[in-house]
């Protein structure tokens, strides 16, 4: 994992050896379970350290200090369209302190992240197989997480109504996003104002490997969001804000 390391170690974030067995583990499970399963196109074991591992703990260009201080302070993340559990399975192995929620629709990718949960012996974890768009009426996950983190689910109008929701008044969302030119947080000015959030930070990713004009997008949330968001399953997608 020493890909890993480097990367993580630019990001700020200096991982265990036991954190680094964890990813190691980590690895192979996802290479052994992608035979059968189809969770990913990148299974490469340097491929998977940078593009999967170190992509996911970018998070940290703008929210660094939550996640530092979550060995002190109670921290609720979520991932919506946690896929394979990244980003939000790499933040919990570098971040062990965090209260963590995985979202994802397929059950044979949320199948993976139990099995990955239980393989490393992870606590504080909860998965949940469903719709951003459903589970977002639960009072116990609405209004309810400091920190929400997407990455490369959808257009950032779409990104906002699926996550939005989920965070606390004064919590942020952290989408990861990559190949983009700036043009869709013009794009996502309606979405913002609908949704009662703002753009507080973009970085630039400037770690080797990611050079596909990375960026991780941080939208702070003002207030509650409004009861009518998301909107039904579907209409998002068919009818961005």
């Amino acid at each position: 994992m020493e890909l890993l390391k480097t990367g993580a170690s630019k990001l700020g974030v200096t991982l265990s050896e036991h954190q680094l067995d964890q990813f190691e583990t980590y690895f192979h499970e996802l290479e052994d379970w992608n035979k059968r399963a189809n969770l990913t196109a990148i299974i490469e074991y340097e491929a998977v350290q940078v593009k999967h591992f170190v992509d996911s703990l970018t998070v940290c260009l703008t929210a660094g200090e939550v996640l530092a201080a979550s060995d002190q302070v109670p921290t609720r993340i979520m991932d919506v369209g946690a896929g394979a559990g990244l980003p939000g399975l790499a933040l919990k192995i570098a971040f062990p302190g965090i209260e963590l929620a995985l979202v994802e629709s397929v059950a044979k990718k949320t199948a993976f992240m139990r099995h990955v949960v239980d393989t490393l012996g992870l606590t504080d974890v909860a998965v949940y197989t469903g719709r951003a768009e459903e589970l977002a009426r639960g009072n116990d996950l609405r209004d309810g997480f400091d920190l929400v983190v997407v990455r490369a689910l959808a257009k950032l109008p779409l990104l906002l109504e699926f996550g939005l929701p989920f965070c606390k008044p004064g919590g942020s969302l952290v989408a990861l996003k990559h190949g983009g030119d700036g043009t869709e947080q013009d794009e996502a000015a309606h979405a913002l104002s609908e949704l009662n959030g703002f753009i507080e930070r973009v970085s630039t990713v400037l770690v080797e490997g990611l050079t596909d004009d990375r960026v991780v997008i941080s939208v702070k949330k003002t207030e509650a969001t409004p009861n009518r968001y998301p909107r039904d399953v579907g209409i998002p997608g068919k009818r961005p804000l």
